[in-house]
């Protein structure tokens, strides 16, 4: 077992704590692997009523996402054998939080980005603070809104999830309740009355949540909820581009500025990706479609450098390659969208 994720059982809850503070609590596959087995031991465990997902004290993030330097190291050297288990293995914990049967609740104190989205949004209860900054910030980096990104993100309403998916941008915890990303909103100075509380009676946590939580401050995402559903209507991202680039606002110019920073590539998988998830009734389905998205994103060119320029260097210079959006065809799109071997797919836990 890692030392990285502790499990532990509170009153009549299962407590997951990430421990992982100097990475911002992101997940290897060690800690996927820990948090499965907890998952499936209280799964039939009686006095477990309910599962905690949290982060240890004193650090900025709930969870920062995937060992990315983990993922780009196997781009170049293994072929992405090993990032492709690492996806693999990750997605089966996804759909399992997804699927699990006892309720989950999830404190999204700080930063919540990628894998922290993929183990907070399967919960039944998101609880989002002061401090949250939820994002998925992953065309950035030459990858995707994966983990479930494209069921979540396409069911927003209001072409929100587009937004977010190709700009990266981060919501504040308000915002994250008013888009429905977060069910709760809780200064973090109450977190710990509010575990105390539920630990004693998980069946009441809502309750005990509600009367606990004051009225939340004013989301600044609505502010600009309708020039996101007209500028981000389409799923063809050059409409995108031509749309904002008609508008002489200073939100269109800087929201346009921030696309040319993305891989073209992923952009357009992004909105293929949601157009296709928003279409799914099965989250395993999305979660197999992800998984042949990451499988071929992954040794994509884009992804080696993306991380290089962002995350490894910090240049902020990534060459993409294609370097414009007319450069992606609909046939790359379409390889890397194409079903895998059979004894390649991804598969739920058994």
């Amino acid at each position: 077992m890692t030392e990285d994720v502790k499990t532990t059982i509170e009153g009549r809850v299962g407590r997951i704590t990430l421990n992982r503070p100097k990475a911002l609590h992101a997940l290897t596959l060690e800690m996927c692997h820990a948090m499965s087995a907890a998952l499936t031991s209280w799964a039939t465990d009686d006095a477990v009523e309910a599962v905690m997902i949290e982060h240890a004290e004193g650090s900025r993030g709930f969870c920062a996402g995937g060992d990315i330097t983990f993922l780009r190291n196997s781009a170049l050297n293994d072929g992405g054998v090993s990032g492709r288990k690492f996806f693999h293995d990750e997605y089966q914990l996804n759909h399992q939080l997804f699927t699990y049967t006892k309720p989950v609740i999830a404190f999204m104190d700080g930063i919540t980005m990628g894998g922290g989205v993929g183990i907070s949004q399967p919960a039944s209860i998101r609880i989002a603070t002061e401090n949250t900054r939820f994002a998925m910030p992953e065309t950035g980096i030459g990858l995707f809104p994966d983990v479930g990104g494209g069921w979540y993100l396409s069911r927003l309403g209001g072409r929100i999830g587009q937004f977010l998916a190709l700009t990266g941008a981060r919501l504040d915890g308000a915002e994250c309740l008013w888009t429905g990303l977060a069910t709760h909103y809780l200064p973090s100075g109450m977190i710990e009355e509010a575990k105390a509380r539920i630990f004693d009676n998980p069946a009441r946590a809502s309750g005990i949540l509600a009367e606990l939580a004051p009225s939340p401050p004013e989301a600044r995402i609505e502010a600009n909820a309708d020039k996101i559903a007209k500028h981000f209507a389409s799923d063809r991202y050059e409409d995108i581009l031509t749309s904002l680039e008609g508008d002489e606002s200073g939100w269109a110019a800087k929201e346009r500025d921030t696309l040319g920073t993305k891989s073209p590539q992923t952009c357009k998988v992004a909105l293929r990706q949601l157009a296709e998830s928003a279409k799914l009734t099965d989250f395993a389905d999305n979660m197999a479609m992800e998984y042949r998205i990451a499988s071929r994103v992954l040794t994509r060119p884009d992804f080696a450098e993306g991380v290089r320029a962002v995350i490894v260097d910090k240049t902020g210079d990534p060459a993409w390659d294609p370097a414009t959006p007319a450069g992606v065809s609909d046939e790359l799109i379409d390889s890397i969208f194409a079903p895998l071997p059979s004894d390649e797919e991804w598969k739920p836990l058994a």
